[in-house]
């Protein structure tokens, strides 16, 4: 039966949830709009694919010390941060669009210094949760967390859509820019937040210190193979099925629906992962969740190839929203895996070398998607790609055989690694 998600009880918890609802929402409307924006100055797919490029290379780069950061540093005070740099970085990039100062240089600029903040932003506000909620509730908080994801991932490209055809592109970024107002609320008025000192025992953090802090991260993810796998599976699926930067091309090209048109098409995955993660935050525990993790990368990558080969917008726009689905499922599972199987002192750097992973995995992939479509077309680039993630699958089963075996009641955490 339906019940009332639990970790909604926790008032610092639902604070953040209502905030990264609307933050999210202006991120994934900038996000379209600057999809749209480089392939109206720009029409070859590589442009659409050197976007993916300038977002991974920051995370690449920072991501390691940002995982540190996030266990050295207050987490709170590291959203605030990144939270308001964010801010900032939106109105330029709206100012510079208003007064016709644009251009592809800029925009990957701006791009590229998103991710650079984007990069500290994601491991403080992952480590964070479960610093607000209880480990019986965590899982039900990573379920609500990608319902906030999934609502402002719906509302963000629908509302793109309908700003781009009527006032512009520079009202979508400064929408953004305002949207970031409602997570820095949330963190003033959730107060201070209770954090192990982790590695702020060892009284500073040199050059030293943080070489033997992102190594000790790495010892413990590469050590928990139950973990290191299911990035792996993470980076290979996306990496191969990532075509949303395509999307203009289909949208213009191919089914022929505007702007409107591709505003929904680039939120329907959300749907689908909305309408998943509201089920399974009102539901109970999910059973055999390895071989649920890997039915669904594999249903991921089927719905990528019926997306590749639709010359249909409703048949498109369904099997957009199946990868919503599937994706939505695997995402909670992984994250569960991960948080519960993290100690806390550590929890930061592990989501820093997991989010090389799942975002260096699509980034990366659509670059590869825009090489392929600029030398074999766009079919052709969604589809291999589809194919390329059922193929990840098999061999991450065959290769790491305890994910599938894994059920979702291993909850208990290894011991914790020696601090740095």
């Amino acid at each position: 039966m339906p019940r009332f998600p639990p970790a909604l009880r926790h008032r610092r918890y639902r604070l953040l949830w209502l905030g990264l609802i609307i933050s999210v929402a202006g991120t994934q409307m900038q996000t379209a709009a600057i999809l749209w924006h480089v392939n109206q100055l720009n029409p070859q797919p590589l442009a659409l694919g050197a976007v993916g490029l300038a977002r991974i290379l920051p995370f690449l780069l920072f991501s390691l010390a940002a995982g540190v950061a996030a266990d050295v540093w207050n987490r709170r005070r590291l959203l605030f941060i990144t939270q308001s740099v964010l801010a900032l970085l939106a109105l330029i990039l709206a100012s510079a669009t208003l007064e016709n100062r644009d251009s592809l240089a800029l925009i990957y600029v701006m791009v590229a210094l998103t991710g650079a903040t984007a990069t500290f932003d994601l491991p403080a506000r992952q480590a964070l949760i479960p610093n607000l909620v209880p480990a019986e509730d965590l899982t039900n908080a990573f379920s609500l967390n990608a319902i906030a994801f999934q609502v402002g991932a719906i509302a963000g490209p629908a509302l793109a859509g309908l700003v781009l055809a009527t006032v512009g592109i520079a009202y979508c970024y400064l929408v953004n820019a305002l949207s970031y107002l409602a997570v820095i609320v949330a963190l003033v008025l959730m107060g201070p937040v209770p954090q192990p000192r982790g590695l702020r025992q060892a009284g500073g953090l040199g050059p030293r210190q943080l070489v033997a802090a992102v190594r000790e991260g790495l010892r413990f993810v590469l050590g928990e193979r139950l973990i290191f796998s299911s990035m792996l599976l993470d980076f290979f699926a996306t990496f191969f099925s990532s075509a949303t930067a395509l999307m203009p091309i289909f949208a213009r090209q191919i089914l022929e629906v505007g702007a409107v048109g591709y505003g929904w098409l680039i939120g329907a995955p959300a749907i689908g992962a909305l309408g998943t993660a509201l089920v399974m935050s009102t539901s109970g525990p999910i059973r055999r969740q390895g071989r649920l993790l890997l039915v669904t990368v594999a249903g991921f990558g089927v719905a990528t190839i019926v997306y590749g080969l639709s010359r249909s917008f409703a048949l498109t726009f369904v099997s957009l929203i199946a990868t919503g689905v599937t994706d939505s499922i695997s995402t909670i599972i992984r994250n569960t895996i991960r948080q519960l199987r993290t100690p806390d002192a550590l929890r930061g750097r592990m989501t820093s070398v997991n989010q090389i992973f799942f975002l260096g995995g699509p980034q990366l992939g659509e670059l590869e998607a825009g090489i392929v479509a600029q030398i074999w077309g766009p079919v052709i680039a969604v589809v291999s790609g589809g194919i390329g993630c059922l193929v990840a699958v098999a061999w991450t089963r065959s290769r790491y055989p305890e994910i599938e075996r894994y059920r979702g009641d291993e909850v208990a955490m290894p011991a914790p690694v020696a601090a740095a």
